[in-house]
């Protein structure tokens, strides 16, 4: 099959051949039509991750068809429309068994633990607890955007943030996952400010349901929220991942507010500076999301039925797998609105 392989951290990646992969006894192997390309694949690649052994495949975000199943796969037949969260639980350990399948104890993640969806065929692990089935009338394109992005502000939004009608919350980064979580805190009816860098982004976060935009590079992201808001956000995600946007994220709360951690923070951001006087004085919550459980995509699965959500506005750049390298590597410049899909294998 064909994939992009890199050999090294931080070198060139290449579109090489390499052997179809094969399925375990509870994997299946997916025939990847549609794969996303995420922030979390370029920090892969810089090495941020230990779990990444070389030579590497990456990519998580997909979605596909089964083109072969494990003997002891029940679940799943050849030819089913399927994704798949981007942290796989093992179904047997104690967060398993308590439904906490994204914090398994022994998770899988395609394109960190194993080869990734850059390639033609993917071999998916964990086949019956993990993998989701995709309704007909939904795209593959739009399904490969859930995957990672969209899942993960879901939850952030719904489960770990609690959000609630008339909420304000605000939204640090306009990405692919801050604008998951704009258009998803949107639909559940929050009130949200989108925060950014340039005003292309913040124009693309209106479209999305914001309903008032800051400018970072122009003015005190804390204090333009609390004015905003009267008083600070109840909720306040950090969607980029930067020791910058998570400390405002907690400034800007108010009394008894909720962070919500999405954006990743690797390598020298590992450790950002937080205002743990707030935090304390005013009973401030502080919590992660990490993906989401294959049992809680129904739930997102209704609300785009219905038209309550709406990912594939999300969809900007579709791409081919030749164009993958040089895309892969161009993503700290944060080019362009949306998320940049392969679609041509």
């Amino acid at each position: 099959m064909k994939a992009v392989v890199f050999e090294q951290f931080r070198q060139p990646p290449s579109l090489q051949t390499v052997p179809d992969p094969s399925p375990a006894a509870q994997s299946v192997v997916v025939k990847v039509e549609a794969t996303g390309l995420c922030r979390s694949d370029w920090h892969g690649w810089m090495g941020h991750d230990s779990d990444i052994v070389l030579p590497h495949v990456p990519g998580h975000e997909l979605a596909g068809t089964v083109q072969a199943v494990g003997s002891q796969v029940s679940r799943w037949k050849i030819g089913d429309r399927v994704t798949v969260p981007f942290v796989g639980g093992c179904g047997h350990c104690g967060e398993c068994n308590s439904g906490n399948h994204q914090v398994c104890e022994h998770q899988f993640q395609p394109g960190f633990t194993a080869w990734g969806s850059f390639a033609e065929y993917v071999a998916l692990d964990y086949a019956d607890t993990n993998l989701v089935a995709l309704p007909e009338d939904l795209d593959f394109a739009t399904a490969a955007s859930l995957g990672c992005r969209f899942v993960t502000s879901f939850r952030a939004v719904v489960d770990q943030g609690r959000v609630t009608p008339g909420e304000w919350v605000a939204v640090h980064g306009c990405g692919g996952v801050g604008l998951s979580a704009i258009m998803i805190a949107s639909a559940m009816g929050a009130n949200v400010v989108a925060i950014d860098l340039t005003e292309e982004k913040l124009a693309f976060a209106r479209e999305m349901g914001a309903v008032a935009t800051i400018n970072a590079s122009e003015t005190d992201v804390v204090g333009a929220v609390r004015e905003l808001t009267k008083g600070g956000a109840h909720v306040s995600i950090d969607a980029l991942g930067h020791p910058t946007t998570c400390f405002n994220s907690i400034a800007n709360l108010r009394r008894r507010g909720r962070h919500v951690q999405v954006g990743l923070m690797l390598d020298e951001h590992a450790t950002p500076r937080i205002p743990m006087d707030r935090v304390i004085a005013w009973e401030l919550e502080i919590r992660g999301s990490h993906g989401m459980q294959a049992f809680r995509y129904s739930a997102m699965m209704d609300m785009i039925q219905t038209g309550k959500l709406a990912p594939q506005k999300l969809v900007g750049r579709r791409i081919s797998l030749a164009e993958a390298p040089d895309a892969l590597t161009r993503m700290d410049s944060f080019e362009g609105t949306g998320i940049s899909v392969i679609t041509q294998f």
